[in-house]
């Protein structure tokens, strides 16, 4: 069963609808002892990096979420709160991925924020994007990236320059499209994780 992390600043919504149309069950993790309750987390994200992780401290789940053995999968702003540090609120994060959350603004030519579908290259590996096709589409909304870079990533993705599309270490693994808005791949990339 998945636990999805409540803490104000997640697309709910969107996760939990489709997680229903998979028949995934899943319940909601409001407080510290409620990690106990499901074998798999998500930890979604819209919005801002810096107010999430002031949310997630102030309710005292961000250390239970660093100390976690069980499969995480942060999505989103969910992915950027894994890493070190964001520029957007100059803040420093969970510090699970070391890795920096940076802002297309000066970096690319392209609109900020990123936003639409999007083909992302991946390890064929990767149990995470098991049953999907490389190159396959994904929905992005973000302006915000996480750097490029090859020992924790494990997805990638071109706007302008390359930049993270997944993330991995050890139990934790984390996108920055939305699996849940990107149709039968998104779907599928969920259904993967509940197999972990």
């Amino acid at each position: 069963m998945i636990g999805i992390v409540n803490y104000g600043a997640g697309n709910i919504f969107s996760i939990t609808a489709a997680l229903k149309r998979l028949n995934i069950d899943y319940g909601m993790i409001n407080k510290p002892e409620d990690f106990d309750l499901y074998d798999r987390i998500i930890i979604p994200g819209v919005g801002h990096a810096g107010a999430a992780m002031q949310k997630l401290v102030e309710s005292g789940l961000s250390e239970t979420i660093k100390g976690l053995k069980k499969p995480v999968l942060g999505i989103c702003v969910g992915m950027q709160l894994m890493t070190d540090y964001s520029e957007e609120g100059d803040v420093d994060l969970l510090g699970i991925i070391p890795l920096k959350t940076l802002h297309f603004n000066g970096r690319v030519q392209e609109k900020v924020p990123h936003m639409g579908w999007n083909s992302i290259e991946f390890q064929n590996n990767c149990p995470l994007f098991k049953d999907i096709p490389n190159n396959s589409y994904f929905y992005f909304v973000h302006s915000y990236y996480i750097e490029h870079e090859l020992t924790y990533g494990i997805a990638t993705c071109a706007y302008g320059l390359p930049f993270s599309a997944a993330i991995s270490r050890d139990n934790f693994w984390a996108v920055q499209f939305h699996p849940e808005k990107s149709g039968q791949v998104g779907e599928q990339l969920l259904l993967n994780f509940n197999e972990f």
